[in-house]
């Protein structure tokens, strides 16, 4: 059972043989020559299909900055508002695990949601990867930045959305903010919206369908939609001497 978030409307062994008879030494052969290897590259950090292995803790206050196809803005966490769900973020992000996904439902006045990865392998290795809950300490406002849940307890994994306006009735329902965008909320305001409330109550993108056919689907059924190009943390400068 998936439990991609809505807000709220929801060894290998190695065996070596040895020969008995193989006792005397024999002259070494020249190296053969290996053909080129054709294997790729997997299109993302390997370290994703291992999310326990993925539990490094946040700083206090941390940046990231979002490269998108309708342009760049930035996030500030701050882990004391929602620490489990900043750690969380944390990782995802020094993983590039948003690298490639799109904001899949956007819906004017209210948020733009994202965090379905691009590549279905991903998306299995998380789909479980629950994270506890955490207090909700500040409000759904206008700008702030909120993980989507299910209505059952700690049921947040990746997905997360901005909120477009003042949406305090989601405290009371557990959403807790843990960071705030600081720039480029007007690249936010713009990021399309034409398809609407996602399958099954509308006709935007099916979140279990995002999950199982991942980029292909979208770009194939949903082209217009805005992606990140980028997800990555700001490095502070060093200090002045």
């Amino acid at each position: 059972m998936r439990h991609y978030g809505k807000v709220l409307i929801p060894t290998t062994f190695l065996c070596i043989a040895f020969s008995a008879a193989a006792q005397t030494p024999t002259p070494s052969k020249a190296p053969s020559k290996q053909a080129p290897s054709t294997a790729k590259a997997a299109p993302f950090d390997p370290a994703l299909l291992q999310p326990a292995t993925l539990r490094a803790k946040a700083p206090d206050v941390y940046e990231v900055k979002f490269v998108t196809t309708a342009g760049d803005f930035g996030i500030k966490v701050t882990r004391a508002w929602a620490p489990n769900g900043a750690d969380r973020f944390y990782n995802l992000i020094r993983h590039h695990f948003y690298d490639g996904a799109a904001f899949f439902r956007v819906l004017s006045g209210f948020m733009a949601q994202f965090g379905l990865s691009p590549y279905p392998e991903v998306s299995r290795a998380w789909d479980m990867a629950n994270i506890k809950d955490d207090p909700v300490v500040q409000h759904n406002h206008r700008g702030f930045v909120t993980y989507a849940k299910s209505q059952l307890p700690n049921s947040r994994t990746t997905q997360v959305f901005i909120n477009y306006g003042n949406n305090e009735n989601l405290d009371g329902d557990g959403f807790a903010p843990f960071g705030t965008v600081t720039n480029g909320m007007e690249v936010v305001d713009k990021l399309y919206g034409g398809y609407g409330e996602g399958a099954p109550g509308g006709r935007g993108p099916s979140q279990d369908l995002i999950g199982a056919r991942g980029r292909a689907y979208l770009e194939q059924t949903f082209p217009k939609l805005d992606t990140i190009k980028s997800a990555t943390l700001v490095t502070a400068a060093p200090a002045s001497k």
